[in-house]
């Protein structure tokens, strides 16, 4: 990475505004970079007539001036060597950063592994708050392929964060996808970490440019399985001996027709339902993957699923409403109960959430808008991947759309 010279200047002076009863003044340095300045305090007074301002030092001989004079220029050999490793490791140079560096602010967080291990640190910390248990792997794994990424192509256990351009950014990208033949999505994964600690490296104003500005990755459209109504249909009507797996489909069930996730299915309270001034029962509930509110209204399926199992030994304590099993055991009575409804799709249990977004909302012409709030999403763009248009939906809108315009347009003979 090119490196750029500034321009630099370190001037020491007495501040002969703030003359003490005494008649010594402090001396203040002030740093400039690139025509931008900062002072700071030296800890040092001195007499305004045993100062030279020619050299900007003390004049004299005596052990106090002596000393005076050492002191200023071992700050002044500080703030050199800050000034070249900043050049050297960072690119550039503020002349704020200098004085925070000398001061000892932000002298230890200038490289790429000591920032991953901070944000790691901080996810362990938030697990339970704003990540899950099963997300934080997503960090650690992340973390030991950027630590064998720079071992095994820079021989490097750690790198400057000025060291960090967009050519790092490509040959990272290619290593997890080509050396280590991840999908696209999972290279998706790998690389959102590393993207965060480049942008708290930005924010600190340790990394001046964004090296993902100029990266364009490869664009990852992941498939949403879900379940047509005919299957949805047939997974309800199917005949299951076990009151086990009958629980187990009908939350399924419950979630095709909620859009509730299995997290928050397991978590649901009686008091995240909530009757309206109009009767309707609604879901409202804190997502804990994003943190955001779902507001989603009751339909008559799961309504009916809420009576069937209330006061029974599927009802859930301290308040939740339902008692769930591990999800592990779930997906896999969800495999044996789609062969029994006749369902050839490896089911698990968010397709549920899938098949509430195209089949029962999207398909039906509930609007986008309307489905990002029931599903508690932190952007639309996240609900369009749901929005998977089916042939069903087409061929309906294009059937409305053939009786409206039927005899506005006549084609020449």
């Amino acid at each position: 990475m090119k490196t750029n010279r500034s321009t630099f200047a370190i001037l020491f002076y007495p501040n002969t505004s703030k003359t003490k009863k005494s008649g010594a003044c402090p001396i203040v340095g002030r740093i400039t970079v690139d025509g931008k300045n900062t002072t700071f305090s030296t800890g040092l007074e001195i007499m305004p007539d045993n100062w030279d301002n020619q050299i900007g030092a003390a004049k004299g001989q005596s052990k106090e001036l002596i000393s005076i004079n050492k002191q200023i220029e071992k700050l002044h050999k500080e703030i050199s060597s800050h000034y070249n490793n900043m050049v050297n490791n960072n690119g550039y140079v503020t002349a704020e950063a200098l004085k925070n560096a000398l001061r000892g602010i932000g002298v230890n967080r200038n490289t790429l592994m000591q920032e991953f291990a901070e944000l790691l640190d901080e996810k362990r910390k938030s697990i339970g708050i704003r990540i899950t248990e099963g997300t934080f792997p997503v960090y650690t794994n992340a973390y030991r392929h950027m630590k064998e990424f720079l071992q095994e192509r820079y021989n490097l256990s750690d790198l400057p964060f000025g060291k960090i351009d967009t050519p790092f950014v490509e040959s990272y990208f290619h290593y997890l996808k080509i050396d280590l033949k991840m999908t696209p999505r999972t290279v998706k994964t790998n690389m959102n970490p590393f993207r965060q600690v480049v942008v708290r490296a930005c924010n600190k104003g340790v990394l001046r440019q964004n090296p993902f500005f100029d990266f364009v990755p490869e664009r990852v459209i992941p498939k949403r399985p879900w379940l047509s109504n005919d299957e949805i249909q047939r997974m309800m009507q199917a005949k299951l001996k076990l009151a086990t797996w009958r629980f187990t489909r009908d939350m399924f069930i419950f979630s095709t027709f909620t859009g509730i996730s299995i997290i928050d299915l397991r978590n649901l309270k009686h008091s995240n339902i909530q009757e309206m001034e109009d009767g309707s029962q609604w879901i409202i509930l804190d997502r804990q993957k994003t943190g955001t509110t779902s507001y989603i209204p009751l339909l008559d399926i799961p309504k009916r699923i809420l009576e069937r199992y209330r006061n029974t030994e599927f009802a859930g304590t301290d308040g939740k409403v339902f008692k769930l099993q591990h999800h592990v055991s779930m997906n896999w009575q969800l495999k044996r109960i789609a062969k029994a409804a006749d369902i050839d799709k490896r089911l698990t249990f968010h397709m549920s959430r899938f098949s509430f977004a195209t089949t029962v909302c999207l398909t039906q012409g509930v609007p986008i808008e309307s489905l990002s709030q029931m599903m508690g999403h932190l952007s639309i763009k996240t609900t369009q991947i749901y929005a998977e248009v089916t042939r069903t939906k087409i061929n309906e809108d294009m059937t409305n759309l053939a009786e409206r315009i039927e005899g506005k347009y006549e084609l020449a003979e």
